[in-house]
């Protein structure tokens, strides 16, 4: 008799380490650092001064932070574009509350509990309603940046000289902001590679209905993270107006396209599930870099645009192509 045994499949041959970390979205970003490094430093010696560099970088260190939680919440499969709005609010609601005499400490506790509300009310319209992120966030972004403008008026609304200079502190020679970046990203990267929180919004991102029969309250996370996003961006607007001394309501204006392409670069996939803190981490010091560098070299602001959106559809498509062929 013949033997119709069934034999086990053969297992996928196991891919040396080598391949693993070449063929990832951050390996990507880091040489495009050093390369980016390398030309800057042709086209200026500053870039070779360390100090240069993170001076630099506190013009971009609140744009990375949000970042860094948009990052988390592009993993979960949603998307929000509001941010930068949210802090020109945040911040107008702070400084207009400051101007009329309240009292600096419940001023800055309205200004952040603002941020909040908009990060409650995105989540609403995105969890409760079942409106799609992106219809939701463009509509937010646009209704915040109106508010800030009929808040604050076509003028500038001044902070208290002692609350001016954020970016002129320094911790062991580092500016704070970049301290604070620095810390935020070790903290979330944490939390999103050795936790169980961080594993369930790998899973929401990768198969939202999958993760609800294994018991993870999608919608819950995913509404802790629309609020986290209010938060984070209403610290970043307070921050924004201490390095600028005052506050007017184009704060932040066009930071949505900064702060998608560092996740993008950093290798976030744009439809959830697959992404790093790290790499973000990376990608928000590559545009330090790159725009520091289209700046020092006097290219038009139009045309720094143009790169921007060059790279943010370049590493779009990178990403897929990455995943495309690989599994994290």
């Amino acid at each position: 008799m013949t033997d119709t045994t069934a034999t086990p499949r053969e297992a996928a041959a196991v891919r040396p380490l080598w391949h693993v970390v070449l063929v990832r979205p951050e390996t990507m970003t880091f040489v495009l650092l050093i390369l980016g490094i390398f030309i800057g430093s042709q086209i200026s010696p500053y870039f070779l001064d360390v100090a240069y560099i993170l001076k630099s970088f506190t013009l971009y260190a609140e744009f990375g932070m949000v970042a860094l939680v948009l990052t988390m919440v592009i993993i979960a499969g949603e998307i929000d574009l509001s941010p930068a709005a949210n802090m020109a609010l945040s911040a107008a609601i702070f400084a207009f509350a400051q101007a009329n005499g309240v009292p600096m400490p419940l001023a800055i506790l309205i200004g952040l509990g603002a941020g909040v509300l908009m990060g409650v009310f995105n989540a609403f319209m995105v969890i409760a309603l079942q409106i799609p992120s992106i219809i939701v966030t463009i509509g937010t972004l646009t209704a915040y940046r109106g508010l800030a403008q009929v808040l604050a008026g076509d003028q500038s609304i001044r902070v208290p000289e002692w609350y001016i200079g954020i970016d002129k502190v320094m911790v062991l020679g580092i500016p704070l902001p970049v301290v604070i970046f620095i810390i935020l990203s070790i903290v979330l990267g944490l939390v999103l590679g050795l936790t169980v929180f961080g594993r369930q919004i790998y899973l929401i991102g990768t198969n939202e209905v999958s993760a609800r029969y294994a018991g993870v309250r999608a919608k819950r996370i995913k509404a802790a993270l629309f609020i986290l996003m209010g938060f984070m961006s209403a610290v970043a607007g307070l921050m924004t107006a201490s390095r600028l001394g005052s506050v007017r309501y184009d704060l932040g204006l066009g930071g949505e396209l900064q702060m998608v392409l560092m996740a993008m670069l950093g290798g976030t996939y744009i439809f959830g599930g697959r992404g790093t803190i790290l790499g973000t981490f990376l990608a928000a010091w590559l545009l330090v870099i790159v725009s520091t560098g289209m700046i020092v070299a006097n290219w038009l602001p139009a045309t720094q645009l143009c790169v921007l959106g060059v790279l943010l559809i370049v590493s779009i498509i990178a990403t897929n192509f990455i995943y495309s062929r690989t599994q994290r």
